[in-house]
């Protein structure tokens, strides 16, 4: 899919002109022909801007499909016992210093540690078992 073709689309659907999108947007009318011919590239901040303009919500510059989008059912946000190690606090912190040290590590190091860490978790796992 061309972004252009699709912009351009959807502003005819709804009868309005360059001109218009200019109006409303910001924009200038020369950029949307541009854009519209595919001889530039949008911006994800220009694209917001255009379905402003168009009064779409910006996901159906990308989604041409008949139905209506069905969103991902994400799972709700766990709340006091229940929040992942490594999301808050002192945690997060620590989290956040592993992951820039571990940038730092050759990839056959790496191999090991991640090695180590399967057998620790395998020796929690087992030892949950018998208890």
């Amino acid at each position: 899919m061309i972004i252009g073709d699709r912009l351009r689309t959807l502003r005819e659907t709804k009868n309005l002109s360059q001109g218009d999108i200019e109006q409303r947007s910001g924009l200038l009318r020369c950029y949307i022909s541009r854009v519209e011919n595919g001889h530039t590239v949008p911006s994800v901040e220009t694209l917001e801007k255009m379905a402003r303009a168009l009064e779409v919500p910006l996901h159906q510059i990308f989604y041409d499909g008949e139905e209506p989008l069905k969103l991902p059912d994400f799972p709700a946000r766990k709340k006091g016992d229940q929040v992942p190690w490594g999301t808050t606090g002192k945690d997060a912190r620590i989290l956040r210093n592993l992951r820039r040290l571990l940038k730092r590590v050759s990839a056959s190091d790496l191999k090991l540690l991640v090695f180590i860490a399967q057998k620790m978790a395998q020796q929690t796992a087992l030892r949950a078992k018998t208890q």
